[in-house]
């Protein structure tokens, strides 16, 4: 038995497998794997073997694996007395593994995509060091065409498989770095996802993510973020893609996520919708949220008004240090979007400019007009996009003013609307 330890397999290997009962006569093969996502998410719990004499029409026997063995020859053999549990096919808990993962579309989560498996590996080791008491391990999945190559070949002799799929470089995936989605109730993948993986990673790869995920899947990845993080998410990917995303969702649930938004961010999107879903989903934000959204809603989406954001610092000509870091704290908006501070006059006009780095070099109770000031480029409201993408490369800005008639500060526009308007154009 010791020669078997930590001995590899696959499930292309695995199902079809002859299994024999323990006075090794052939009691039938395998026709699949199954595992509970809930109760051991690495270890196949149980093997669906077909019995030899059995009509396709017959229940498969369920076979724990703690009731298996593999004998000297490398070959399924039935303990003395095995016993059998209740079918799981029918039982929700469980996975499939050829069923329900061979070319399934998963999320690798360190790889930041979606893959397709092509197979997957198995590891046969001992339980607490008996090597006479195995269990079988999910290792990685194959992605590669090292997988896809014992699954053409499959029939053959498993050595003669192996022998031609080594040829072949790995692509894998380590099992713990898997995803799987909950794509459909009648196929029993169940969600893993842990939320603060998710929570670490780039709205921008998440984007990515849905957008390469069949409907089915994007839409059961996306219901699994919190608010904040699908706030995000549906910034950073298409407005097609938005509609796709929130078309399942109640106006409550909607609104929700919404609030979550950049104001700007919000306004594009229910621009996009028709009248009655945009009113809707509106009537269920909090009166704070709606009327910056809706404000914004009366500018024309192409115009600087129509792109920028609400969420901005801006503090009084004579406002300290120690006032600007107090602002920053209480920000509720994108910190990481914020590059410099506004001054604003009596009547809400600018007049400084502050980078956020100088507040590094001033003491708390430092003025901040006494502090190094950056220019002062703004835009009017009706400024066209391409205006507005000139002056953010004639001056290399990373957010620019939006002003009114007045000259009053209306908004601002980051520099990560500019680039989304310039890919829109390309």
């Amino acid at each position: 038995m010791t020669k078997h330890t930590n001995h590899k397999t696959s499930v292309s290997s695995l199902v079809g497998a002859s299994v024999i009962d323990a006075e090794g006569k052939s009691f039938g093969r395998v026709k699949e794997l199954a595992f509970s996502p809930i109760e051991d998410a690495v270890h196949v719990r149980a093997m669906i073997v077909r019995q030899s004499g059995k009509s396709s029409g017959d229940v498969p026997s369920c076979v724990l694996v703690t009731e298996l063995r593999l004998n000297p020859n490398g070959v399924l053999q039935l303990r003395e007395n095995a016993k059998f549990s209740s079918p799981l096919a029918t039982d929700e808990t469980y996975v499939l593994l050829e069923r329900d993962l061979l070319d399934q579309q998963i999320i690798d989560i360190n790889g930041h995509k979606v893959v397709r498996v092509n197979d997957v590996d198995l590891a046969w080791e001992p339980v607490d060091g008996d090597a006479s008491n195995l269990r079988l391990r999910i290792a990685e999945v194959e992605v590669g065409m090292r997988g896809a190559v014992r699954r053409i070949l499959k029939g053959l002799p498993v050595s003669t498989v192996d022998r031609i799929a080594e040829r072949f470089k790995p692509s894998v995936i380590p099992w713990n770095f898997v995803d799987l989605i909950d794509r459909d109730p009648a196929r029993r993948v169940k969600l893993k996802i842990e939320q603060d993986r998710l929570s670490g990673m780039h709205p921008s790869d998440l984007a990515d993510i849905l957008e390469d995920l069949a409907p089915a899947e994007r839409q059961a990845l996306f219901i699994s973020l919190d608010e904040e993080v699908a706030a995000e998410t549906l910034e950073e990917v298409t407005p097609k893609m938005q509609q796709t995303l929130i078309e399942s969702l109640d106006s409550e649930q909607v609104a929700g996520i919404v609030e979550e938004m950049d104001p700007g961010a919000a306004a594009d999107l229910l621009s996009e919708l028709s009248e009655e879903r945009s009113d809707a989903i509106l009537e269920e934000m909090d009166p704070e949220e709606r009327q910056e959204v809706e404000e914004l809603l009366e500018f024309s989406g192409d115009s600087a008004a129509g792109r920028m954001t609400t969420e901005y610092v801006a503090l009084a000509r004579d406002a300290s240090v120690a006032d600007a870091i107090a602002a920053l704290r209480g920000f509720e908006g994108d910190v990481d979007s914020l590059n410099e501070i506004y001054l604003l006059d009596e009547k809400d006009r600018i007049v400084a400019v502050i980078p956020l780095a100088q507040l590094l070099l001033g003491a708390d109770d430092a003025p901040l007009d006494a502090l190094p000031h950056g220019h002062i480029v703004s835009c009017n409201a009706d400024a066209n996009g391409r205006k507005v993408a000139e002056l953010f490369d004639k001056y290399n800005l990373r957010a620019l003013p939006v002003l009114d008639d007045e000259q009053k500060l209306l908004g601002v526009v980051h520099a990560d609307q500019v680039i989304a308007l310039l890919r829109s154009k390309t």
